[in-house]
């Protein structure tokens, strides 16, 4: 699949944050535009940097090539004014997608915080690129407090493929969140969404995170699963034979079943427990009856 890259000048790189994000958050940061791993069910496909673009989702990614400088500039005011900075990176792109082993935009970002660390930082991403800056994050972490939270849908491959073809492997993401456990930062799972998983799932996740975030198309898609009706998630679970997986309550059974491995303070559902309040901080699919 080819991708149109552009680099563009960006007027601002901190996004109050609303919607989704404003339960526990004050800003999101998107280092980019677009995203090369162009996941079939990413809600983003459906807002207006999407819906006005001629090019599809997943063939365009515009570089934000003074991200790094709108953030410095961006902080210090804000500082200024006495107000916290809790920031999610990122709500509309993937801030390790292919092209920043190259641009390097997240991690010039990433240097630019440890000289003006915010409050709390939130780093979301499905790409294993992240271990590349693991030690600027042991560094922030130090400053602020760190958070990476990696996007792990399922144990699946078959599964994975159907859904997210361009994304990486899930043992790739598995070993580079247990790289940046081991090393002494903050983890995340999140599965987000739920889709299709053996019963050995939460195993693969023993020791190696510290929470599990777990989000539906139904209840997380910002519109409680129109987005994703549109986007034509049914149809797609129904083709495979998967329909069970999309029913209104799943993330209800898959949080009592992960209850079953881990402690229940570990466990994190949809928007009014994902994010922190108080930052001082193919085998047989699983029986979900």
């Amino acid at each position: 699949m080819s991708i149109e890259i552009k680099d563009i000048i960006s007027k601002k790189i901190l996004s109050e944050a609303k919607g989704y994000l404003d339960v526990g958050f004050t800003h999101s940061l998107n280092p980019y535009s677009g995203c090369a791993f162009s996941c079939k069910y990413c809600y983003v496909r459906e807002m207006p940097i999407q819906k006005f673009k001629d090019i599809p989702w997943g063939e365009w990614v515009d570089i934000k090539i003074n991200a790094a400088e709108n953030y410095r500039n961006e902080i210090i005011k804000l500082r200024k004014k006495s107000k916290p900075v809790h920031i999610f990176m990122s709500s509309a792109t993937d801030p390790y997608q292919p092209i920043e082993r190259k641009a390097e935009v997240t991690r010039r970002v990433l240097e630019e915080m440890i000289q003006h660390p915010p409050d709390f930082l939130q780093i979301q991403t499905r790409s294993p690129l992240v271990t590349r800056d693991l030690e600027l994050i042991s560094v922030l972490k130090e400053k602020c407090e760190v958070l990476v939270s990696m996007t792990i849908e399922t144990d699946r491959e078959d599964i994975k493929r159907i859904f997210a073809p361009y994304a990486p492997g899930i043992q790739l993401r598995l070993k580079a969140l247990k790289q940046i456990h081991d090393a002494g930062v903050t983890t995340q799972a999140a599965i987000s969404p739920v889709l299709p998983f053996t019963p050995d799932f939460p195993k693969a996740l023993e020791g190696i995170v510290d929470r599990i975030w777990i989000d539906t198309l139904n209840i997380g898609d910002g519109s409680m699963g129109k987005r994703s009706e549109r986007l034509g998630m049914p149809s797609l679970f129904e083709n495979h034979q998967l329909t069970k997986w999309n029913d209104k309550d799943i993330h209800v059974r898959v949080e009592k079943y992960f209850r079953k491995f881990f402690p229940e303070e570990m466990i994190r559902v949809s928007k009014h427990e994902a994010f922190p309040k108080n930052h001082n901080l193919k085998k047989k699919d699983v029986d979900l009856k």
